[in-house]
């Protein structure tokens, strides 16, 4: 579905990420883990046309992308929900919901996925009119996760889903994940939370310094003593 090839970003003199190259298949969950500034979420950023690589190329389902804007790559149905979620405080639970569908002209299509996202978190339901800003940590992650499944994504790009919350919401955040995966959609998602993110991923790669330089299922990096060393005390 999703294949990187050799990509380069840069902020002005300054390399951000070296020559990776992944893949992700149709229906799988691929996770990215790595320490803080790794470069994880300058990837996710990248994937999603806002930031420019400076080589390589990125085609999804067989298109060249790399240079698309991000309205278009949305469209093509690569959606994500970004680090410290980037909700709009001072707008509604609805219209955070609607602004996921702007690219969208389906009335009805709309309206279904609507009430299937509400389904999915009736918390949300239940402060549909609030402003986004009343919201827990939680429910704000839950907000952000609902309006980019309202792009109709085959792609769902998480980047830190399960940053800033408390334990059984962290829990509840990746079995989240996982029933997105059983609809469909195919996810790549990046952690820091590496034990969690392991654990339902089917495969993984480890970013450090903006390189990849580990890859597996999601099990052979459970159990590498590098990973663990590194990223889950030992």
């Amino acid at each position: 579905m999703l294949q990187v090839k050799d990509i380069n970003v840069y902020y002005g003199a300054i390399q951000a990420i070296n020559n990776v190259s992944l893949e992700v298949e149709k229906g799988e969950i691929v996770a990215i883990i790595g320490s803080n500034g790794a470069g994880k979420s300058t990837l996710m950023r990248t994937l999603s046309g806002l930031l420019r690589t400076r080589s390589g190329a990125i085609r999804f389902l067989d298109e060249d992308i790399t240079d698309l804007e991000p309205d278009a790559i949305v469209r093509r149905g690569i959606s994500q929900s970004p680090e410290g979620r980037k909700i709009f405080t001072n707008m509604s639970v609805h219209e955070n919901l609607l602004i996921g569908a702007t690219t969208r002209t389906d009335a009805q299509g709309i309206k279904e996925d609507m009430e299937h996202v509400l389904e999915r978190f009736p918390r949300l339901r239940e402060r549909l009119k609030q402003n986004a800003g009343t919201l827990s940590g939680g429910e704000q992650q839950m907000l952000a996760i609902g309006r980019a499944l309202m792009s109709q994504p085959k792609l769902l790009l998480l980047d830190e889903p399960s940053m800033g919350l408390a334990p059984n919401l962290v829990a509840e955040i990746f079995d989240i994940i996982t029933d997105v995966k059983a609809e469909g959609v195919t996810v790549l998602v990046v952690e820091q939370n590496a034990h969690k993110a392991l654990g339902i991923a089917d495969r993984a790669y480890v970013l450090e310094t903006g390189s990849l330089v580990l890859q597996g299922t999601g099990q052979e990096l459970l159990h590498s003593d590098k990973v663990r060393e590194a990223y889950l005390g030992g």
